[in-house]
């Protein structure tokens, strides 16, 4: 996602689950009763999921005239297994769901609670320049989020150790003792450029960059 999504927690560990995703809106008032009566319906959706979930929310209005999440809201997600929420619109209660452990990641921070409705359920979003659908697999933590496609999942995890050890080869060398000399970090980069073509003849589509 682009720099209209913020960590706001960013000493938090990093948050690894499934989009569950809706679409925000609080400009007006819900026809037929109350928005958080959706609500319901998001969290039975959590059982389709493969794994936790990370609730993904468009806000709908623009600009934002209300707060997407306050304490209630994620003490429910979190209580139903969610391990994160990511909105294009505000947060509130900010103090208190950092004292849950509950990373979020919004577009702003908004006091205001408006008319809330929770609508388009499992339906495809647009957040932060990324289209997330129902039960993509997302990661966030200090530098932000991103969807990992499913099917290299597992690979990303069988080499990420690697490609940093590959990083070490320039990382070593900037870091550590003595003079430095061009020819010396030109070896180091070749020792790195050696090492990430090992790893891109094993992970599918080529990904590793």
């Amino acid at each position: 996602m682009n720099a209209d999504i913020q960590c706001n927690y960013p000493h938090m560990p990093p948050m690894v689950g499934f989009a569950s995703t809706a679409g925000f809106r609080s400009s007006g008032t819900a026809s037929g009763g109350g928005g958080y009566g959706s609500l319901r319906g998001q969290l039975e959706t959590f059982a389709d999921l493969p794994g936790p979930p990370v609730i993904v929310f468009q806000d709908l209005d623009k600009p934002s005239v209300a707060a997407t999440f306050g304490e209630m809201m994620c003490s429910t997600y979190q209580a139903f297994g969610a391990v994160g929420l990511i909105t294009s619109g505000g947060g509130r209660d900010l103090l208190q769901v950092e004292a849950m452990g509950f990373p979020v990641f919004t577009g702003s921070t908004l006091v205001s609670h408006g008319y809330h409705q929770i609508l388009h359920i499992g339906q495809s979003v647009h957040v932060g320049g990324l289209v997330v659908s129902q039960g993509d697999l997302l990661h966030g933590d200090a530098n932000g989020v991103t969807r990992i496609p499913l099917e290299i999942a597992n690979e990303v995890g069988d080499v990420a150790q690697e490609y940093m050890d590959a990083e070490a080869f320039i990382m070593n060398y900037v870091t550590g003792a003595g003079e430095k000399t061009i020819e010396d970090f030109a070896a180091a980069q070749d020792e790195f450029k050696e090492a990430l073509q090992k790893l891109r003849k094993r992970v599918g589509r080529g990904l590793v960059t």
